[in-house]
Formats: C-alpha cells, sequence, structure tokens
C-alpha cells in the first residue's frame, strides 16, 4: 500500500522560506513521478509543481515559477519542494501526489494522480 507523508509546513513571515518533504513507502519510490498541489478552504485543489520519474522534467505553475524548486532524493524514498520568496497568497494546505502509473514525466491534472499525502499547512502572514 502507498503512503505519502507530508512535512515541514509552519508559519513564515512574507519574504521567508519553507522546504516541504514527503516520504513515501509502499512501492518503488524511482520508477514513479511526483507532485505537489495545494489547497485553501472553498475552492479546487491546485496544481504546484510536478518531477519525473527520473528527475530530469519539472514543470511548475506560473504563480511559483521561479520562487518554488521540486527535487527528489530516491535514495531516502522522498520528495522535496523548496518555497522561497513566499507570499501570503502561498497559504494553503499542500499535497504531495503519486500516480498509479510509473515512468512518467508528471501532470498537472489531479485526476492523474491515485494517492494522497495527508496534508501539511503552510501559513504566510504578510
Amino acid at each position: 500500500q502507498v503512503q505519502l507523508v507530508e512535512s515541514g509546513g509552519g508559519l513564515v513571515q512574507a519574504g521567508g522560506s519553507l522546504r516541504l518533504s514527503c516520504a513515501a513507502s509502499g512501492r518503488t519510490f524511482s520508477n514513479y513521478a511526483m507532485g505537489w498541489f495545494r489547497q485553501v478552504p472553498g475552492k479546487e485543489r491546485e496544481f504546484v509543481a510536478t518531477i519525473s520519474w527520473r528527475g530530469r522534467t519539472t514543470y511548475y505553475a506560473d504563480p511559483v515559477k521561479g520562487r518554488f524548486t521540486i527535487s527528489r532524493d530516491n535514495a531516502k524514498n522522498t520528495v522535496y519542494l523548496q518555497m522561497n520568496s513566499l507570499k501570503p497568497e502561498d497559504t494553503a494546505v499542500y499535497y504531495c501526489a503519486a500516480p498509479r502509473e510509473g515512468y512518467g514525466l508528471g501532470s498537472r491534472e489531479a485526476s492523474e494522480y491515485a494517492y494522497w499525502g495527508q496534508g501539511t499547512q503552510v501559513t504566510v502572514s504578510s
């Protein structure tokens, strides 16, 4: 059974940084793309970033380009989201996600992901 556990969220001032981690278990982590999404109450879950199974290809949502970096450490079965220059509008619950099928480049569509973590709260104060 695939399990994803996020950590690293918290309260930070605008302009600050946080690094989120997502530890995966239950299958061969290195064979699968991974994604990060975020959600605020009353809104749909929003794509943030994705990384391919080999880690060579990444995609970012326009609002986070140049500020966020997704990376992975296959030896640790962990995917990261480094968030710099945080803004109050980045406040959300952040989720990592994994697809059912392997060897992909990653997707911006939440429907492409079968497994989700429990989420970690990120709050950016102005």
